[in-house]
């Protein structure tokens, strides 16, 4: 039977996007996982990143984004509206297909056995993989934030961890845990007054007496009031049902709703639920939906998914342009990598790359996952642009401030494309060198194509460098895309030569 397992890892970063697109890239780096999204928020100066896979991939990397963050982010410099206690602040592993909690409980203690020991990190275990009662809620480990917790982990017996060292390092404590599927979903307020959202928040949540599934907390983020949520138990504490106890404990202030906010990702039932509440449609059923029924009807939905992203490419909207085109380009080169790659292992007259082969495989297949993820990304950069831009709540140096950080962002996910194909163009170079060569071409294909996405790629880097106010920063994209093109430049003139040397013509 299939395994899925879902790790929703927090990092105390979401200002900087080559600190959090360095995360994704070393949970990437973990052969079987699949990373499905990364969510940065500046305000709360916090990342959240969704990857799945079975039991072995999901736990090397959550290993490594727990090394990635402890290297690159220092608590002592941390400041955000969201509580904190560590670089990695907290990583719960949820059971979706074929996986038990008690699977996901033993993952979480080898995970932080692991961690304490290989890292130096202090890992306390929390849910359903917690050893002390006190500790099943992730608030009561987190209590005081990493302040008191470096002035407190190596004398206070309530601050004894499970793994790990008792010594107040700069990456600070990770919680590991495991728990039931939860969605974070936050309320804007027509008000910058935190303390009202704070108030309701209080209400709302289950130990104020409020809602049995809800964890609630207020924040003041862009200048907007917001009451946070994590929503432990979507099918008894449906998401309507939280919105509209907000919505009343706002009225009593004279306040309403401007907009609601989704962290990560979310069942899809969970918004077919709300959507029937509000729209009062009576036995709605899910196969009355269209997506349900082609779902149903048709396995070709790779077919459609092209076909869709080719509209929105073609349609009059900016995005997805050629940033996610470059995108896929470099997923293509990396496709056509693992391609030749498969028509070579196993082969008896190549068994003397077989290993270099299967090892190319792998690679390949990990770096068309990353391009392809990347397609999504960069479009999501560029709409964070747009936001910043349009939003005329904020003052202009508040709005200038938004729109650099966005526009940061926007240039970091073309920068990893580019990087990311020029590795696609030397795997498929490799691959074209020793490979089955009845499919030489296919690999040379692989180069030229992984250039056209680094070439492609390098434009989007330039053009978001003209508007940055950071001109250091600008330079030197520069300076790196322009490295990037000439490597794979040449690599495309010496694959030319490799297939005309092994295909005889």
């Amino acid at each position: 039977m299939q395994q899925i397992v879902e790790c929703v890892p927090n990092f105390s970063n979401g200002r900087n996007p080559e600190i959090y697109y360095g995360i994704a890239d070393a949970i990437r780096s973990a052969s079987g996982v699949h990373l499905l999204n990364v969510s940065a928020d500046p305000d709360h100066n916090r990342t959240v990143i969704t990857f799945v896979g079975d039991l072995k991939a999901v736990e090397e990397g959550a290993f490594q984004a727990i090394a990635y963050a402890a290297q690159h982010i220092n608590l002592n410099e941390h400041t955000g509206e969201h509580p904190r206690i560590g670089a990695t602040d907290v990583c719960p592993f949820i059971p979706i297909k074929g996986v038990t909690l008690n699977d996901c409980v033993t993952l979480a203690n080898r995970l932080g056995q692991r961690v304490g020991k290989e890292l130096g990190v202090a890992v306390y275990l929390y849910g359903k993989a917690a050893t002390r009662p006190e500790r099943i809620k992730l608030s009561a480990i987190r209590k005081g934030q990493y302040e008191t917790w470096k002035e407190t982990v190596a004398t206070d017996p309530d601050r004894k961890h499970d793994f790990g060292p008792a010594e107040p390092r700069p990456w600070g404590a990770t919680v590991i845990g495991v728990r039931p599927f939860l969605i974070a979903y936050n309320i804007y307020l027509n008000s910058d007054n935190v303390e009202i959202a704070d108030q309701i928040a209080r209400n709302i949540r289950h130990i104020g007496g409020g809602l049995r599934f809800v964890q609630a907390k207020g924040f003041l983020v862009e200048g907007q009031a917001q009451v946070s949520m994590n929503l432990t138990n979507f099918e008894k504490t449906p998401i309507y049902r939280a919105q509209e106890m907000v919505r009343r404990e706002a009225a009593r202030y004279g306040l309403t709703i401007t907009k609601a906010e989704l962290v990560g990702l979310t069942p899809q039932k969970a918004f077919m639920d709300t959507a029937k509440w509000y729209l009062q449609v009576d036995g709605m059923e899910d196969n009355q939906v269209l997506e349900y029924r082609l779902q149903e009807e048709t396995d070709a939905s790779s077919e459609i998914t092209l076909e869709a992203f080719l509209s929105d490419v073609a349609a009059k909207t900016p995005a997805p342009g050629g940033g996610s085109v470059a995108a896929l380009a470099g997923s293509l080169a990396a496709a056509l990598t693992q391609m030749v790659a498969g028509l070579t292992v196993g082969r008896k007259k190549y068994t003397a790359v077989d290993d270099e082969a299967r090892a190319i495989l792998d690679q390949a297949a990990h770096l068309r996952q990353a391009l392809f993820t990347a397609i999504a990304e960069d479009a999501a950069a560029f709409e964070q642009v747009m936001a910043a831009w349009r939003n005329k709540d904020l003052s202009k140096s508040e709005q200038a401030a938004a729109t650099e950080q966005a526009t940061i962002g926007a240039g970091a996910v073309p920068l990893h494309v580019a990087h990311l194909s020029l590795e696609a163009a030397q795997l498929a170079y490799t691959i074209a060198q020793i490979g089955n060569t009845n499919a030489v071409t296919d690999a040379v294909a692989g180069v030229i194509m992984a250039y056209a996405a680094v070439q492609v790629a390098a434009l989007n880097v330039k053009i978001n460098a003209v508007g940055l106010q950071n001109q250091e920063l600008a330079q030197e994209w520069h300076q790196e895309v322009e490295t990037l093109e000439t490597e794979t430049a040449i690599l495309v003139e010496l694959a030319k030569r490799t297939a005309a040397e092994r295909g005889g013509f």
